[in-house]
């Protein structure tokens, strides 16, 4: 948990730093052109991107693939994408500390990916333009979600995201349990979830991996903070600026309660391995639409076809609930000051093609509306969109989201012995004196 709490330091103490040197006009490199740098050779101005995903992965490839297509269709327009590929190898969190580094030294590339929670902490410390007159309206409308902060557009998402519960089919047959009329439209209950975890562990087998082992960096705030909404609760005030009486109201307990419960029955725990649904030793897996083409690829030992196992929506309490918000592009608030360039780069990267693109490869659901999907009703990507379409809510939009989401991740990693309401009422403490700060 120190190295929570040491992750937040940093990362207050980098973001402060940053401000500093955009308040002192510091931060600035021998690259003075007002558009980026240009290619000696070609004469074309270089727009500079940096990626999240390691170049070799299926995304990364995909990305690759795009920005070469961009500079063949470029090339007489003297525009020129040079990418560079970050891998969150120390998590998201790293990856987000690398970008604040940046922004101090004055290194920012033109455009980045960021993760979308982020969008109002990185446009108040003015990382991030403001790009609301750069995107034409036709195609800010054709977004599921926009990364918005203060009314203003600081960023379109690459991909959209959806989560649920996939489960082993051949397990659930084996033991006689029906999840059939589990659906969007109709979907289980926090009890009905229980039921089903009972029976499960009542065959010997691991009923669920809520992956509340996964608090390095965003990955269980993703995933687990849907149940707080779903039973009611609520993180912080409309404005993003009052955590007492919220992260640690009665209904928010409720959600984590329901999380605590499953753990001290034995339904999941912090010690279950990374392919253990995989390999046929658990029974339900909370994941996102990037597990379709692992189940789809790979593991056919155990899954050999669709068959074999499906995807089941997050269950409800007082109120349905599902996560969204995903990886986005935005134009930096470099020393970059003609974004005309950047531009151009920034709705090649979100078009329709693009997304298309870029979603075959990850299993994740596109962004854009226009992008023709067709998926067949039941199928795990018709279960994943349409809980986006009608339950998805995103994570609280709050200029301290960093501090947020490091200490909901504290109170996940304190589950398991701690009371529910004393945790709850240190973090809430701990995200208030944050919100305060930034407030002022």
């Amino acid at each position: 948990m120190k190295k929570f709490f040491n992750r937040l330091l940093i990362l207050a103490l980098t973001g402060a730093m940053a401000l500093t040197v955009a308040s002192c006009g510091g931060g600035k490199t021998n690259d003075d052109n007002s558009a980026g740098e240009v290619d000696p050779t070609t004469g074309s101005t270089i727009v500079k991107v940096m990626f999240h995903v390691d170049v070799k992965s299926t995304e990364g490839q995909a990305y690759k693939k795009r920005i070469e297509a961009f500079n063949a269709a470029y090339k007489d327009r003297n525009i020129k994408a040079s990418a560079t590929y970050k891998a969150r190898s120390a998590g998201a969190a790293g990856y987000e500390t690398e970008l604040l580094n940046n922004q101090v030294s004055g290194t920012l590339a033109d455009i980045i990916t960021f993760d979308a929670p982020n969008t109002a902490s990185y446009a108040k410390s003015e990382l991030l333009y403001d790009i609301s007159s750069l995107v034409p309206d036709d195609v800010k409308n054709d977004f599921f979600s926009l990364n918005t902060y203060n009314g203003d557009l600081y960023g379109l998402p690459i991909q959209e995201s959806s989560a649920g519960f996939y489960y082993n089919k051949k397990i659930f047959r084996e033991l006689g349990i029906d999840v059939s009329g589990y659906t969007v439209d109709s979907p289980w209950t926090f009890d009905q979830f229980k039921d089903v975890c009972a029976k499960l562990k009542a065959g010997n087998v691991t009923p669920v991996d809520m992956r509340i082992d996964a608090t390095k960096d965003e990955m269980a705030t993703y995933l687990l903070y849907p149940f707080i909404y779903a039973a009611g609760g609520e993180f912080t005030s409309p404005d993003g600026y009052t955590a007492t009486g919220y992260f640690n109201s009665d209904k928010t307990a409720d959600g984590f309660k329901f999380i605590k419960s499953l753990i001290d029955a034995g339904y999941t725990s912090y010690s279950i391995g990374a392919t253990d649904f995989f390999d046929g030793r658990v029974g339900m897996y909370l994941s996102s639409g990037w597990t379709i083409p692992d189940l789809d690829n790979k593991y056919k030992a155990v899954f050999a076809s669709r068959d074999d196992w499906g995807l089941l929506p997050y269950p409800k309490s007082v109120t349905a609930a599902s996560a969204t918000g995903s990886w986005s592009l935005g134009i930096t608030n470099n020393h970059h000051t003609d974004k005309s360039a950047a531009k151009e780069l920034l709705l090649w990267l979100i078009s329709t093609e693009s997304s298309e693109a870029i979603t075959t490869a990850t299993g994740m659901i596109p962004a854009r509306k226009s992008v023709n999907t067709n998926y067949a009703e039941g199928s795990p990507e018709y279960t994943l969109l349409k809980q986006l379409e009608t339950t998805g809510r995103e994570r609280p939009v709050t200029v301290a989201y960093p501090t947020f989401t490091t200490c909901f991740n504290q109170v996940i990693a304190a589950l398991g012995t701690g009371d529910v309401n004393s945790l709850l009422n240190t973090q809430a403490d701990t995200l208030q004196s944050e919100m305060n700060r930034l407030k002022r």
